[in-house]
């Protein structure tokens, strides 16, 4: 009898090309058939060979990420650094003084942890800056009840407590203003949203990606492509439909400015207490002037309108301010380095980085405080283990991801090329790789390649020592919506790891629950050691990572509005 093995092999003298043994086994038999097969294996052997010959297995250097490990677990720094950009610097919109306190805060940190090159970088100018100063409203009558409800962003406060009579306003057409013309007067306008009536929820919010969602994710081409942890939210709307609705809202603020109504309420999606914020007005130095609204829970909403439905009497006190920084239009990233030690490869760059820039109704603890402490924990990591990088390692902190991905896109601009005009700078060939976290607080099940296929497989192995940690799909599809598509779109390989959702498609993105307390230390523990391995090994290879092709010029290519 005949036996032929191939095996993977790390060690031994009989490894064959590309870590590949392969073993022939012979027992007593006839002759003649012993040479028919003998022959046969061999012409075998010749095409496992060729088939073969494509494959280097990547090196992974255990010893280190033994290190990286220990330092992950044992003496993690995560949540302390999370705790102090949220708890302690509060939100943090972009243009806000919660944002400029938590890039002297990050830059301070990290110089603190021995990182070189700690600076606060511009990438452009952004508009008025907004914050809240006091947010109060509350039913009066029939009786007297606290509402749960935030400020919509760039919009103008109450300039001190107000009150009115609450009237229930929908209007779908021009030709709807005309029923309401002369009512509205002094008036609180009730609109209402896409949820304003709560349901019951007969599932939980967390949830972890299954076995068989990440099986699909990697192997089912059918998929649509674009899928983040936001599994929950609503499918964005078309361009042209969208441009429509902000055209007809813009024409219904002007309407109620001119009938004198006081203040506005409306709603979104959310229940049970959470509120989902947005901005109700434009940054741009010259906004048209809005009136002060206020996004509402479902169930306060809906209770309202249904007493107003009913023709009951609803009274609302409001009392709210905000302000409006003018004094500096320009915005920054955060930025520090462990320099790179080979003479050929220090000038070549591994940059990780997420966005610091969060939304004003929590402290934006998911999105994206968990990101940006995961990656300032896997620099800090690297540090601690005092790795000698062949490649310089960047750590980026970004702000405007929420506006649009402004930040990331400045400073690709101003660093590596034009994404409108694919006119490159010599530093775009100079980076290996970019990786990106901002999918929420959940730990790291794999990595979108981005249609990378020759990267997917250096990643497979990269990722084969943390089998036990729950992380090793590695998709082809793309995902999109935050900061590497900024490097993607100039040719750069920029990479989102997958994560499982636990809330924050439910609960925590952009809204007034997204706090320290929806964070499990575990999860963000495991993502910085993962990212720490991965950024320690793309700085230790012979080559950069491999590229696609260079993306066309797009001439209508335009910001992403989140």
């Amino acid at each position: 009898m005949l036996y032929w093995d191939v095996k993977k092999s790390r060690h031994g003298t009989q490894q064959g090309e590309n870590g590949y043994v392969f073993f022939v086994y012979f027992s007593h038999s006839n002759d003649h058939i012993m040479k028919k097969i003998t022959s046969l294996m061999l012409v075998l052997l010749a095409f496992s060979l060729f088939a073969f010959k494509g494959y280097r297995e990547e090196r992974v250097d255990l010893h280190t990420l033994v290190l990286i490990k220990s330092e992950g677990f044992n003496n993690s720094k995560v949540m302390e650094t999370l705790f102090e950009m949220t708890d302690v610097n509060g939100p943090r919109l972009t243009g806000s003084t919660g944002m400029r306190n938590a890039e002297k805060w990050a830059k301070a940190k990290l110089e603190s942890w021995g990182l070189a090159n700690a600076g606060i970088e511009q990438w452009g100018g952004f508009g008025k800056g907004w914050e809240i100063n006091k947010s109060y409203v509350a039913m009066t009558a029939p009786y007297y009840q606290a509402l749960i409800a935030v400020p919509k962003a760039w919009t103008p406060g109450t300039n001190g407590p107000v009150s009115g009579n609450a009237i229930f306003v929908k209007i779908d057409s021009m030709g709807d203003m005309a029923k309401y013309a002369g009512k509205l007067r002094g008036k609180v306008i009730i609109m209402s949203g896409m949820n304003s009536e709560a349901k019951l929820n007969f599932n939980g919010d967390a949830k972890r990606l299954t076995d068989s969602e990440l099986y699909k994710m990697e192997f089912d081409p059918h998929i649509d492509e674009g899928t983040t942890n936001l599994s929950q939210k609503p499918k964005a709307s078309p361009s042209n439909t969208r441009q429509s609705m902000m055209s007809m809202r813009a024409k219904i603020d002007s309407f109620l400015i001119s009938e004198g109504a006081l203040a506005v309420i409306s709603g979104g999606r959310g229940n049970m207490g959470t509120v989902f914020t947005s901005n109700g007005a434009s940054r741009a130095w010259d906004a048209k002037p809005v009136l002060p609204e206020m996004e509402m829970g479902s169930e306060h909403l809906g209770r309202i309108i249904r007493l107003l439905e009913a023709g009951k009497d609803v009274s609302l006190e409001l009392d709210t301010r905000t302000t409006f920084n003018t004094t500096d239009s320009t915005e920054n990233v955060v930025v520090a380095e462990i320099p790179g030690t080979d003479p050929k490869l220090k000038d070549e760059l591994v940059i990780l980085g997420g966005h610091m820039d969060s939304w004003h109704a929590s402290t934006g603890a998911t999105d994206n405080g968990t990101g940006s402490a995961v990656m300032m924990e896997a620099i800090r990591i690297l540090k601690a283990i005092d790795v000698k990088p062949r490649r310089t390692i960047r750590v980026v902190l970004w702000s405007g991801e929420e506006q649009g991905l402004l930040g990331s896109r400045g400073y690709v601009k101003n660093h590596y090329g034009d994404r409108l005009t694919m006119t490159l700078k010599p530093e775009q060939a100079k980076v290996s790789a970019y990786y990106n976290l901002d999918n929420g607080a959940g730990k790291i099940r794999g990595i979108f390649a981005q249609g990378n296929d020759e990267v997917a497989p250096i990643f497979k192995d990269w990722f084969a020592p943390f089998a036990d940690l729950g992380a090793s799909t590695v998709t082809l599809r793309n995902t999109g919506s935050t900061d590497h598509i900024a490097f993607d779109e100039v040719g750069i390989p920029g990479f989102q790891f997958i994560q499982d959702p636990l809330e924050y498609g439910t609960r925590t993105h952009h809204t007034n629950m997204d706090s320290y307390d929806r964070i499990s230390s575990n999860d963000l523990q495991q993502a910085s050691i993962i990212v720490a391995s991965f950024v320690y090994n793309t700085a230790m290879r012979d080559e950069k990572l491999p590229r696609k092709p260079l993306p066309k010029v797009n001439h209508s290519a335009t910001s992403y509005l989140r």
